[in-house]
C-alpha cells in the first residue's frame, strides 16, 4: 500500500492533495496477485485526486482505511471530498465505457472491479453523506491450504 502512495506523491504534491491513512495493524494477508492489487488501488487513488483537484472551497482530502468486515473478509476504502456522483450513477461506475471525467475512458473502475471479483472478492461505491466518494473493495484472508502465495496490500 505504501509504495502505491509513493508512487502517487507527485501527483499528490501537484494538485496539494492530503493523503491520510487508517490502516488496521495485524492485518491479515490476503490471496492474490501483487502488482494487479496494487494497480486497483493506484486506480482507485487517481480517480479520487481527480475528484479533489478542482475543489477550492476545503481542504484536498482523501482517507485510506483498511478493516476486517463481519464475514472476515478483508476490506479497503478509498474515501474522497471530492466533487462526488449521484446516487443513481454509483452502479454505472462500473459500466464499460462510462465516465464521468472528460478525458476518461470508462474502462478503469471495470478493470479494477473484474481484478477484485478474479480474486474472490467485492469491489463497490457509495456517495458519502457529506461531498465526494468511498470505493470499497473486500478480499478473502490469506488460508494457508490456498494455492496461490499471500500478498500483503
Amino acid at each position: 500500500m505504501n509504495e502505491v502512495i509513493a508512487l502517487l506523491a507527485n501527483d499528490q504534491r501537484r494538485n496539494s492533495v492530503v493523503i491520510r491513512t487508517s490502516f488496521l495493524r495485524d492485518l491479515p494477508p490476503v490471496n492474490g496477485d501483487r502488482v494487479q492489487l496494487q494497480q486497483v488501488i493506484s486506480n482507485l487513488l487517481r480517480n479520487s485526486i481527480d475528484a479533489v483537484k478542482g475543489i477550492r472551497d476545503r481542504l484536498k482530502m482523501i482517507e485510506i482505511r483498511t478493516r476486517i468486515d463481519d464475514d472476515g473478509l478483508v476490506g479497503l476504502a478509498v474515501i474522497d471530498n471530492g466533487i462526488g456522483i449521484e446516487t443513481d450513477s454509483a452502479s454505472r461506475l462500473f459500466e464499460a465505457f462510462y465516465t464521468t471525467k472528460t478525458d476518461g475512458m470508462g474502462i478503469g473502475l471495470t478493470i479494477c472491479r473484474s481484478i477484485i471479483e478474479n480474486h474472490g472478492g467485492r469491489l463497490w461505491a457509495e456517495a458519502n453523506d457529506g461531498p465526494g466518494v468511498t470505493i470499497h473493495f473486500s478480499l478473502p484472508a490469506y488460508l494457508a491450504a490456498a494455492e496461490t502465495s499471500p500478498t500483503f496490500v
